[in-house]
């Protein structure tokens, strides 16, 4: 059966809450429709699954077959373990077995498997080219843990007698996606942002134990709130500062949470006062270490999201007693979020675990008693030990696994026995590695559970090399490992772990302990090769350094703890190897302006560019892997040109031309990539657009009418001068793109407008949007601006000296026709005198024409304050039929985006719509997730799909409506 070409999908059967797939509908579909020569693939069997994330119709719909029997089928893929009759002989089977640290509980399953001589590829050994596993789902189980937790807090300061933001998110499981319950998250963070908390309960303090993947997805959720990290040693500082405010006014409001990561070396302290803390000897020696944590962390903790692994040797993060003692004392402790789950742990009063459904216990500390209600004394506690199956969209996986696994399949099908595979697609890697040797009562003693998780909670990687295990109860069992890590430090921590589980003797190499028959060999600690790193820097080159730079610039200079990260992994969920980091470098004709644009910026760097200066322009183009051009478009032609030479992507936000589009064929040539129209509009706007139609046609309907509106705008508040309107990017720009008639289809009539509205339509037919030099702006005696006007209006010299005080203008438009109406008219003379362009100050020698002299005054009158936001409005309507008899719908979708302010940065929101997209284009571009060669327009599901879930998860809200 082994390769014989057929998978199945099993139903899920280990929980109720196991909504996840290993293959989704469009996996198989892409399985199968590139053929068996190609994926291995010739069918596809899915056991039906009312519970299942993606319904058995969709699985249909690709070509898979509906069958409980699954006893045709070589490779049989889960998510967890199946139910053991579900065990065939001779087949292939892929899952969390939960068994490679012969976990006692899994050991039934492991004797099933090898009694039917049946292969298993398990999910928790496939790795990656770092070493690192690709399957790995802490970072899930700390955003679902976090989310659930802020859920209960809102329900638990209600019943305390505090109404707060939080009481109106939901669980994770109740969100469509992991963007969606991100979005809700903003949206809670919003609230505090504008209306606060309220004094009783603040400051809000949560306090993260560890710094793993769990930390890392609980703070990355935490973050999304307005928040200030504290360092451990400033809490008690903190308090005091929350006790003052308290003090002067029992009403004020505080608009932020605070965050706190703490680590051992936070929560315990040397008992021999005269040494320092040290985290090797700690790791080896933990009883000469005393808890702090109870005294100088937790009294000043508001919540304590435990994300920590923890070991019976080391002291527990908080025993009974102590938290009984802290409660007592008055502790502002509300709750903890155990996400590590481990029962009787590092949090000695979590005695059991909780369900999805019932996620909390609340245990009182002062009478002992555990209750499961949100009322009444004591802390809550958030302890699920299945929070990552709350994401089962975001955690499907990818068919690439698996067609790795087809090609074990011939050579793990042997007749002479029983193969239980330990899968390692690629060799290990990491910069330091030892070779470890245990031998002993492994197994039926558990030891090595023991050995394997001081490895991974370390943060190290290991590769079982060789394993041996005995026939019997008196039998030794022998394993090899070898163990790496990216840091010598860690390794270090490993060595002493392991140590101390054996019992060394002193300044001995072989240890031996005959209670657990335990023996250790530690081989030498080597450094791999500095030119064996698999994953280099990438490199994005910005052309450009204007207005929509920054933002894009801030989005993707980061390391892979930050946000272009953490919304790729989003997105594609475990499908993702994320970047080393990426290096940003802005090049701009002048230097300052590229400066002053990467100003703050970690791993961004600023370069003087001509782009017209070919050797130049070809220099840094070789030295990046994704180009984007924030240039005027008539020089899209130079660069794209140049990347194509030089076989590098190239993303730009503006409209792809005719000229561009004649090198598609070109850039498919050089094997690249050059994404246009990837801004606000061009660009989201045809992305929202291409959503809606395609969902349109998918269920059968047919598109009647299409209109879009799209424009930047100031807010209500900063729309305030004759206009409504003023710049957040290039007013040249702005104003020619205006002045562009448009073309469009109504009710199958073509229609067409000149462009600009009836005031700006009146500067162009004066000569202010004339962009040919004017003879009296080419004078050495500079002119005044109302002497300018007065040429342009043919206005006589006696009533030009009043021109600031009466309706000379507004006369002198309808007397020439400019303005057909008197409030046109007199609307279009409060504009021109609002820009000062009846000003008796001479006109600056850079303008030389009218269209130069206009761009100058709306500059100086036409920005915002520092305390004024603008705002994008882009909103879609889509009329669609049905030929099958179904009422006709309209589908709307509208993006309204303000200016942001972070960090005392503002941030417009044109900017942000402009210059996010562009780079998004290029982390998509960076990852290989755009696989379509030549020139592209954001039109096809691969661009289209990825881009606004990334859009979504950075927080712009696009809200759609069926009517």
């Amino acid at each position: 059966m082994l390769g014989n070409g057929v998978v199945g999908i099993l139903s899920e059967s280990t929980n109720k809450w196991e909504r996840r797939a290993p293959l989704t509908p469009s996996h198989c579909a892409r399985l199968l429709h590139e053929g068996r020569a190609n994926t291995g693939v010739s069918r596809i069997i899915v056991q039906p699954s009312p519970k299942r994330i993606h319904h058995d119709a969709l699985y249909e719909d690709v070509g898979c077959q509906l069958s409980d029997d699954l006893s045709q089928c070589g490779l049989i893929l889960g998510i967890k373990q199946p139910k053991l009759d579900m065990i065939l002989p001779d087949r292939a089977y892929s899952f969390f077995s939960h068994t490679h640290k012969a976990q006692k509980e899994n050991m039934p399953l492991l004797d099933k498997i090898l009694a039917e001589r049946a292969s298993l590829f398990d999910y928790e050994l496939i790795v990656g080219d770092h070493g690192k596993r690709l399957l790995a789902f802490g970072k899930f189980a700390g955003r679902a843990g976090m989310i659930d937790f802020l859920h209960g807090l809102g329900k638990r300061y209600l019943s305390l007698g505090y109404s707060t933001p939080f009481l109106s998110l939901g669980a994770s499981y109740m969100y469509t996606s992991l963007v969606a319950a991100k979005a809700a998250v903003i949206a809670v963070g919003e609230e505090i942002a504008t209306l606060g908390l309220p004094p009783g309960i603040c400051p809000l303090v949560f306090v993260f134990t560890g710094s793993g993947n769990v930390s890392q997805g609980a703070q990355e959720i935490f973050r999304l709130l307005p928040h200030a990290f504290v360092d451990p040693g400033r809490l008690s500082e903190l308090a005091g500062q929350g006790d003052h405010a308290q003090h002067v006014s029992s009403s004020k409001r505080v608009f932020q949470v605070y965050g706190c990561v703490v680590t051992c070396k936070d929560m315990v302290e040397p008992k021999d006062p005269t040494t320092k803390f040290d985290k090797a000897d700690y790791y080896t020696h933990p009883e000469h270490y005393n808890p702090i944590f109870h005294e100088r962390i937790a009294p000043f903790a508001s919540v304590i999201v435990n994300c920590m692994y923890w070991e019976k040797r080391f002291p527990r993060l908080l025993s009974t007693k102590q938290l009984q003692e802290l409660m007592t004392k008055g502790s502002r402790l509300v709750g903890i979020s155990d996400i590590t789950c481990d029962i009787g742990g590092s949090l000695e009063f979590v005695n059991q675990s909780t369900s999805i459904d019932k996620p909390f216990f609340r245990y009182d500390p002062l009478t002992s008693s555990y209750h499961y209600d949100m009322e009444g004394s004591g802390i809550i506690c958030l302890a699920v030990d299945i929070l990552p199956t709350e994401f089962a969209k975001e955690l499907g996986f990818h068919e690439r696994y698996f067609r790795i696994a087809f090609t074990f399949e011939e050579s793990l099908h042997s007749p002479q026995g029983p193969s239980y595979v330990l899968i390692r697609i690629y060799p290990p890697y990491a910069e330091f590695y030892f070779k470890v040797s245990l031998s002993g009562h492994l197994f039926d003693q558990f030891l090595i559970n023991e050995a394997l998780d001081i490895i991974e909670a370390a943060g190290g990687s290991f590769h079982l090399v060789r394993c041996e295990v005995g026939q019997s109860s008196l039998d030794m069992s022998y394993s090899e490992l070898e163990v790496s890590a990216d840091d010598s430090t860690v390794l270090d921590q490993i060595i002493d772990s392991l140590t101390s589980i054996s019992n060394p003797s002193e300044n001995s190499k072989i240890f031996n302990k005959e209670t657990d028959k335990l023996s250790l060999i530690i081989g030498k600690v080597s450094e791999a090769e500095k030119g064996d790193e698999l994953r280099s820097r990438a490199v994005v080159l910005i052309l450009g350094a204007g207005r929509v730079c920054r933002p894009a610039v801030a989005f993707l200079a980061s390391n892979e703890n930050t946000s272009s990260h953490t919304f790729l992994e989003t997105t594609f969920g475990s499908d993702t190897e994320e970047l080393k980091d990426v290096q940003v470098m802005v090049a701009s004709l002048y230097l300052k302006d590229a400066e002053e644009t990467i100003d703050g910026i970690p791993n961004a760097s600023a370069v003087q560019l001509d782009v017209m200066d070919s050797r130049s322009l070809h220099k840094y183009i070789s030295e990046a892997d994704v180009v984007i051009s924030l240039l005027p478009p008539s020089c899209h032609i130079v660069i794209a040109e140049a990347c194509i030479k030089l076989k590098k992507n190239l993303v730009t936000a503006s409209y792809v031309t005719d000229s561009l589009s004649k090198l598609s064929e070109e850039a498919k040539s050089a094997g690249i990539t050059i994404l246009g129209e990837m801004g606000l509009d061009p660009g989201i706007d045809h992305m929202m657009a291409m959503k809606m139609i395609n969902q349109a046609r998918v269920r059968g309907g047919r598109i009647q009418s299409f209109w879009s509106y799209c424009g930047g705008l100031p807010s209500p508040m900063a729309a305030n001068n004759p206009l409504a309107y003023k710049f957040s990017w290039n007013p040249a720009g702005a104003l020619r793109a205006g002045s562009n008639p448009a073309t469009y289809k109504s009710l199958g009539e073509i229609v067409q407008i000149d462009g600009f509205c009836e005031i700006m339509g009146s500067l162009k037919k004066i000569g202010l949007f004339d962009e040919n030099a004017h003879p009296l702006l080419a004078r050495p005696n500079r002119p005044t601006f109302d002497t300018f006007l007065v040429e342009l209006l043919k206005i006589n010299n006696k009533a030009s000296a009043s021109l600031e005080d009466d309706k000379e203008i507004a006369k002198k438009l309808v007397e020439t026709g400019i303005c057909k109406e008197t409030t046109t008219a007199e609307r279009t003379e409060k504009t021109i005198m609002f820009l000062g362009l009846n000003r008796h100050v001479e006109i600056p020698a850079s303008c030389r024409s009218g269209f130069d002299v206009t761009c100058l005054c709306m500059e100086e009158r036409l920005t915002y304050s520092k305390l004024e936001q603008d705002m994008v409005l882009l909103h879609h309507e889509v009329e669609v039929d049905f030929p099958d008899g179904r009422p006709t719908e309209r589908h709307q979708a509208t993006l309204l985006e303000f200016g942001r302010t972070k960090n005392n940065e503002n941030a417009s929101a044109m900017a942000l719509t402009v210059g996010i997209p562009a780079a998004i284009g290029a982390l998509l571009l960076l990852e290989n997730k755009i696989m379509s060669k030549g020139v592209l327009r954001p039109l096809e599901p691969e661009v289209y799909v990825p881009a606004l879930d990334i859009l979504e998860a950075f927080g712009f809200k696009i809200l759609e409506k069926v009517d």
